[in-house]
């Protein structure tokens, strides 16, 4: 018999186990603080439930923590954690710098959509991550108490696995979870709706929209779920919401030499962007094996950022972790896919 994992439940559905197991409700809220604060591993650990409530726990649950297969660290502190789950691999990155350390977590065994850029969407699609599978990520590496933010922006499109990704963040930031903040978590989406709109209502943390190109059939060739989520409708529904509060809105624009870099598209991104409160975020690419796709020189990207500021955008490079690990996203993940094949 395969035994339920209780990592990853939200309160509400502990509270249901609770019933269904002759406890009291107020177990669940027990239960909770030993998954979440005390770090518990196993059931009998939670001794403020009697002996008897824990062996029947133990008969149908486990904790359901799972440690890291391998860890790779790069030269400039960047650690790369590989995790197995189910049939196929997910890669979480741990990144410091100064006073900030952020996790980048993955929400699905590979992704549907298929981005030209993106070593993950060369891998297909493996499946879902539950809640837990994803705070797993977090709770089972050596730095999960140094962490001050974390950002959904590994493998996997967030918000094709709402469900499990609303759970894992309503955990992060309750009371009787983590407690964080919602203002230290970001998720990227490449623009799904109407599940941007739920994340919205149910969620304080940041959205950063995956752009990549304000040209309509240029991004339909880079990244083609752009046919089911026009990015122009994205935006006009984002225009709709109120950004003015401690909510913040970014889009994220990786910079292919020759190919997005030009001030036509600093005019047109201009142009879809004028009057939203937001911030760009310019990345350097991290080229993939077999791809004609390069990166552009630091000094037009320089350039790209400074004539965007000029039009009165607040706009950064972001700088590129962990070249020396296979730093982009998928790459460790699809490394050991293939070798298991």
């Amino acid at each position: 018999m395969t035994r339920q994992p209780l990592f990853g439940l939200t309160l509400s559905k502990l509270q249901q186990i609770a019933v269904d197991n002759g406890l009291p409700k107020f177990a669940a809220k027990q239960m909770a603080d030993w998954l979440y604060k005390k770090g518990a591993t196993t059931i009998a650990e939670m001794t403020n439930l009697s002996k008897a409530a824990r062996e029947k726990l133990e008969f149908n649950f486990v904790v359901g923590r799972t440690a890291p297969e391998t860890v790779a660290q790069s030269t400039d502190g960047t650690k790369k954690y590989l995790f197995a789950v189910g049939n196929g691999f997910i890669e979480t990155a741990y990144i410091p710098d100064k006073e900030r350390n952020t996790l980048c977590v993955s929400s699905q065994v590979g992704c549907k959509m298929g981005c030209k850029f993106c070593m993950t969407g060369r891998q297909g699609f493996g499946g879902n991550l539950t809640a837990g599978e994803i705070l797993n990520q977090m709770a089972s590496i050596d730095e999960h108490d140094r962490l001050t933010n974390i950002v959904y922006m590994g493998m996997g499109e967030p918000l094709d696995n709402l469900e499990a990704v609303l759970d894992s963040l309503e955990i992060l930031t309750a009371d009787w979870g983590y407690a964080w903040s919602p203002r230290r978590i970001t998720l990227s989406t490449i623009g799904v709706w109407p599940a941007i709109e739920e994340f919205l209502e149910r969620s304080q943390a940041h959205l950063a929209i995956s752009l990549h190109t304000p040209l309509s059939s240029q991004r339909a060739d880079l990244m083609p779920a752009q046919r089911a989520f026009p990015i122009e409708q994205t935006i006009e529904r984002l225009r709709r919401y109120n950004w003015t509060g401690q909510r913040r809105l970014s889009f994220e624009y990786t910079l292919f030499d020759g190919l997005n870099d030009t001030p036509q598209h600093v005019a047109e991104l201009a142009r879809l962007l004028n009057g939203l409160a937001c911030r760009i975020n310019l990345i350097n690419y991290n080229s993939l094996p077999d791809s004609e796709l390069r990166g552009t020189p630091r000094r037009r990207m320089e350039d790209f950022r400074d004539r965007l500021n000029a039009k009165g955008f607040t706009a950064t490079i972001r700088n590129s972790r962990g070249q020396d690990i296979d730093a982009a996203c998928g790459m460790l993940a699809g490394k050991r896919k293939m070798e298991e094949e």
